[in-house]
């Protein structure tokens, strides 16, 4: 399982894909005249204006769950692993494609919002649904939601999973297979009531802990305050290859800093689009704009706060993955400690720190002795476990592009038990394997979505255009995609009837 699953990984993530993301990611940056500088202010204005309604969810709902989905153990986990192999350098790429990819995020949610249906009383839209209407190739949408599928229901709930599982042993000692039994029981009761009950819950649970855990960030910050020079220094030189230890592992810098943000901020990957599709708004570039939002503060605030807290601590190894066989693979050792253990004893324990969640504990346990294991444990499982639910929100949407009545809801059952099942069984297999599998189902989903929002961008492009012209002549942007010139939005084309009847 592990040969052929590294092997996926190799083709999915080749070099040349990497330097693809990032280029595609600068050219929606180029051609939208870089929205995610001009548009920072009504980023935040609109996020809280959208209104929910029956059928739809709120600016702010809508952002939530995208962020539940973002904001997971890639920015806690996930972060550290960056540095782990690719060096502190890796956390400035990671800045990169959160930047450029805040661009992406706006296309795609925008497609999502302008190919959008109003099924069974709640909106659903996506990938599967703007690739159908868009490009009309009903084919690749359905290879898109097969993707989707195996990725949100199989191969990704166990990364969350497993994590939670790891951090909680380490701080309380309990074991996986109980935290395993923990996540299905809670999960199950929130995924119950579909999409109301999960955007009500990931409002309430996803601001609360990402402030809690920037602030934590900030104390230790302040603790070490004097730091802060040389640590951008670090982060700066050694993404360039001009810091001496890490300069010959500037490729890996690259890789992991775009593999680990892509996996965390979920720019290009199409899930945020799924939720940017139920909101209630006015114009598709409303929520567009809100999404992109949302990857600024999963990677700028979040994933930041995680690797402030580790380099201004000291508490990461770097490895270096073309070391030759036999030789030592670590080119910096941390300060981790346990007992007062010194010398040759002390390098062993520090090696023996597994790169991921335990980084980010023993930096916090650093700064404030005794408090790191457990807080980072609880912000682990309400991160990755809103995350999960977030992965389940995005099968229905698929599942429910691909059947129709009884037929769909017997599949949103089996929906259901699938990731129960896929989510305790992360919590007992290894992390390796684990990860491995999440950046299989990250790759295909990646793939096929990238390659459809460059075929059928120009509406969003467009879209944009028409919202800036409308907020210039002083209104507030309302969607008509017949002047626009824009087919296969029908929704639209119907709510505006409904609005003119009323």
């Amino acid at each position: 399982m592990e040969v052929i699953v590294g092997k996926l990984n190799g083709i999915l993530w080749g070099p040349w894909f990497i330097y693809g993301i990032l280029l595609i990611g600068l050219f929606f940056s180029i051609i939208t005249r870089f929205l995610q500088v001009r548009h920072i202010k009504d980023m935040f204005v609109l996020m809280f204006k959208g209104e929910k309604s029956e059928k739809g969810i709120s600016s702010f709902q809508a952002m939530s769950i995208a962020l539940s989905g973002r904001v997971g153990t890639g920015n806690i986990a996930g972060t550290a692993t960056a540095i782990g192999m690719g060096g502190p350098g890796a956390v400035f790429w990671m800045w990169a494609i959160a930047f450029i990819g805040a661009a992406t995020a706006y296309v795609e949610s925008t497609l999502a919002q302008i190919y959008k249906e109003e099924k069974d009383t709640e909106y659903r839209g996506g990938p599967a649904f703007y690739i159908e209407k868009g490009m009309g190739q009903k084919w690749f949408a359905v290879i898109f939601a097969v993707a989707a599928l195996i990725a949100m229901l199989i191969l990704m709930p166990g990364v969350q999973s497993n994590a939670i599982a790891g951090a909680v042993e380490n701080a309380f000692g309990l074991d996986t297979w109980i935290t395993g039994l923990i996540i299905v029981v809670l999960l199950g009761a929130i995924i119950i009531g579909g999409v109301k009950s999960i955007a009500n819950a990931a409002q309430i649970i996803v601001p609360f802990m990402a402030l809690a855990y920037i602030i934590m960030a900030i104390i230790i910050i302040a603790m070490n305050i004097s730091e802060v020079p040389a640590v951008f220094a670090l982060i700066f030189s050694s993404a360039f290859g001009a810091q001496e230890i890490f300069g010959g592992i500037i490729g890996s810098a690259i890789a992991w800093g775009v593999k680990r943000g892509i996996y965390s901020n979920e720019a290009g990957q199409g899930t945020g689009a799924h939720p940017a599709a139920a909101a209630e708004v006015s114009h598709p570039a409303k929520q567009g704009i809100v999404q992109a939002a949302s990857v600024y503060i999963d990677t700028l605030l979040i994933c930041s706060a995680t690797a402030f807290m580790i380099l201004f601590t000291g508490m990461y190894n770097v490895h270096d993955e073309k070391a030759a066989e036999g030789a030592d693979p670590f080119i910096h050792i941390g300060e981790f400690n346990s007992g007062g253990l010194a010398g040759d004893e002390q390098m062993t324990f520090a090696k023996s720190i597994e790169a991921g969640a335990a980084y980010t504990q023993y930096a916090v346990d650093s700064s404030l002795p005794g408090f790191g294991a457990p807080f980072v444990a609880i912000a682990l499982f309400f991160f990755a476990f809103t995350t999960i639910m977030a992965y389940y929100y995005i099968a229905e949407t698929n599942v429910a592009y691909l059947f129709r009545g009884s037929t769909e809801k017997i599949f949103i059952w089996i929906a259901k038990i699938a990731i129960l099942v896929a989510a305790f069984y992360g919590t007992v297999r290894t992390s390796d394997l684990a990860w491995a599998m999440g950046d299989v189902g990250l790759g295909l989903m990646v793939w096929i979505n990238v390659l459809a929002i460059l075929i059928i961008m120009k509406p969003a492009i467009v879209a944009l255009k028409d919202y800036e012209k409308q907020k210039k002549e002083g209104k507030d942007p309302v969607f008509d995609p017949r002047k626009l010139g824009i087919k296969g939005a029908d929704f639209w084309v119907d709510y505006n009837e409904q609005r003119k009847n009323k």
